[in-house]
C-alpha cells in the first residue's frame, strides 16, 4: 500500500495533493545551485543567467480529482507558424520544455521523438516549449539533429512558463516535462531529463483514464 506523502508548502499552497511517483519534485528545491556539488551539470542560458539543468528526472503525479487546468498556450512555432495547446484538447499531451543549449535536453530528445511516434495510436501528442533560445536557427538545428517531428512553441523569454503553477513547473529547471490529461489538466510533472522507460508507464496510465 502506498504511504501518504506530506505535501511541501509550495504544493499545499496551490491546493494540490501529489502522490509519489519515483521521486517527489518540489519546486522549492528545484532551482538550487547550478552544479558541481552533487554531480549535476550547470547550464548557462544565453542572455538569461544560470538555470538549474537536471540530468536526472524527478516525477510527481497529481491526484485525479485535484489536477489544475493547464494554462492557455498559443504562439508561433520555430518556423513562425501558429500553434497552441488548445489544438490537442481531448488528447493526452506531453509538454516538454527544452533549449538547444541544454545538455540533458539533447540526452532525452531521441527518447521523446521515439515515444511520440509509438504512443500516437493511444491518443498522445507531443508539444515542445523552446526556451532561452533567442535565435530560432539554433533551435531549428536542434530539431533537425534529433529528427523531432512534433512542434515547439518559441518562448525565448520564458513568458509561457510563468503561466504554470511554480510547484509543478519551475522555469529555472530545464528540461522539464508535463503530462496533460484529456480534460486539459496537469496530471504529471517531471523536473529533469526523462527517459523512455520513465515516461512510457506514466503516459499509459494517463491515456487509460476514463473521465
Amino acid at each position: 500500500m502506498r504511504r501518504a506523502v506530506r505535501r511541501p508548502a509550495a504544493l499545499a499552497g496551490a491546493g494540490l495533493a501529489v502522490a509519489l511517483a519515483g521521486c517527489l519534485y518540489a519546486a522549492a528545491g528545484a532551482a538550487s545551485d547550478g552544479g558541481g556539488r552533487d554531480g549535476r551539470d550547470g547550464g548557462e542560458a544565453p542572455g538569461r543567467g544560470s538555470a538549474a539543468v537536471r540530468p536526472m528526472s524527478a516525477a510527481a503525479v497529481v491526484d485525479f480529482g485535484l489536477r489544475p487546468p493547464a494554462p492557455a498556450l498559443a504562439g508561433a512555432d520555430l518556423d513562425g507558424k501558429p500553434v497552441g495547446l488548445a489544438e490537442f484538447r481531448g488528447q493526452v499531451v506531453v509538454l516538454n520544455v527544452w533549449g538547444s543549449w541544454c545538455g540533458p535536453c539533447r540526452a532525452e530528445a531521441d527518447d521523446l521523438e521515439r515515444l511520440s511516434g509509438q504512443t500516437r495510436a493511444q491518443g498522445v501528442r507531443f508539444l515542445g516549449i523552446n526556451t532561452r533560445d533567442r535565435d530560432r536557427a539554433a533551435a531549428r538545428s536542434f530539431v533537425r539533429a534529433h529528427g523531432l517531428g512534433f512542434p515547439s512553441l518559441h518562448d525565448p523569454d520564458g513568458e509561457l512558463l510563468l503561466r504554470f503553477p511554480p510547484a509543478l513547473l519551475n522555469p529555472q529547471t530545464i528540461p522539464s516535462t508535463l503530462v496533460i490529461d484529456r480534460r486539459g489538466r496537469i496530471a504529471v510533472s517531471i523536473g529533469g531529463a526523462v527517459t523512455d522507460e520513465e515516461l512510457r508507464p506514466l503516459l499509459t496510465r494517463v491515456a487509460q483514464e476514463t473521465s
